[in-house]
């Protein structure tokens, strides 16, 4: 298996590199190396791996591969609220110039396009759960960006017959993740002695899905030959952010007094849920269960 990743140096995307290796499969890496990047990994000097530092949305051509992978995003809401600019380059123009890029290729040789994006874009929901088939009616930059992006791919698809895979995952949390995200803040305020902001009151709840239950599920796909097709993935793991901070806090022994209530983000979605039947029913599930792990 040949595949190209884009972002394979950021927290998603090393976490797949690092398990298709395992897998003998070949990766071409291209990453633009932002301020959330990797700059050494343990698998740099792999046999089956290489590093392209180049950017997405002026990419000139793509090598001979079975899977597009693209990871590479902006992903922090509250970035995306103070600067549009960097969303729309990477997400958008980024995934217009990949999809160009596989295009034009002859149709024999056209890789499947695999855009990985996020619960999101759904918007927030106050009660059950979104599926698959729903209106997508994201609340944000970032979330816009990446609505923005599945349309293109589904376009392409239709108007061109690229085949394609579009998940949309939970708020995905484990090693590598960059400390703007919550958990990893949490920790760097812990150890650092250090206030945690909580947007609004803490109540707002998230579907939180370990990284390597997202990135067994993307493998599952790939190996099962699924294509044209969307999929949720999430563990069905509901925390309100407030829920999620008491947890790390036990995990040092420290309390409430930890935390700085600030003000929401402007547009603050308060629930997201997606229903992931259509995926369960392939036979993934997701390992890690009730609560926030540390592995």
């Amino acid at each position: 298996m040949k595949i190209v990743v884009t972002g394979g140096r950021g927290f998603i995307g090393s976490h797949f590199v690092e398990e298709a290796l395992k897998r003998g499969w070949k990766i071409t890496d291209i990453d633009c190396m932002t301020y959330a990047a990797h700059e050494e990994l343990p698998w740099d000097e792999h046999k089956n791996y290489k590093l392209i530092k180049e950017d997405i949305a002026t990419l000139k051509s793509l090598p001979k591969c079975d899977y597009v992978i693209n990871f590479a995003a902006e992903s922090h809401v509250d970035n995306s609220i103070r600067d549009t600019e960097p969303f729309i380059h990477s997400n958008i123009i980024g995934v217009h110039n990949l999809l160009q890029l596989v295009r034009g290729k002859e149709k024999y040789d056209r890789p499947v396009f695999f855009q990985i994006s996020t619960d999101e874009v759904y918007g927030d929901i106050e009660h059950g759960s979104f599926v698959e088939t729903d209106t997508l009616k994201p609340s944000n930059p970032y979330s816009a960006t990446k609505a923005s992006a599945e349309m293109l791919v589904l376009s392409y698809a239709r108007t061109y017959g690229l085949e394609y895979i579009i998940t949309r995952s939970g708020n995905n949390y484990g090693s590598r993740q960059y400390e703007e995200k919550l958990i990893p803040k949490c920790i760097e305020s812990i150890t650092n002695n250090k206030k945690i902001p909580i947007h609004g009151d803490g109540s707002y709840v998230r579907d939180w899905t370990h990284v390597k239950d997202n990135v067994s599920a993307l493998i599952h796909l790939i190996e099962g030959g699924y294509k044209n097709q969307v999929f949720n993935i999430a563990a069905q793991n509901h925390l309100t952010n407030l829920e999620v901070v008491d947890i790390i806090l036990g995990w040092y022994g420290k309390d409430r007094e930890m935390i700085e209530f600030v003000p929401n983000r402007w547009g603050q979605d308060t629930r997201y849920s997606i229903n992931t039947d259509k995926i369960l029913e392939t036979g993934w599930k997701p390992i890690r269960l009730g609560g926030i792990h540390r592995d």
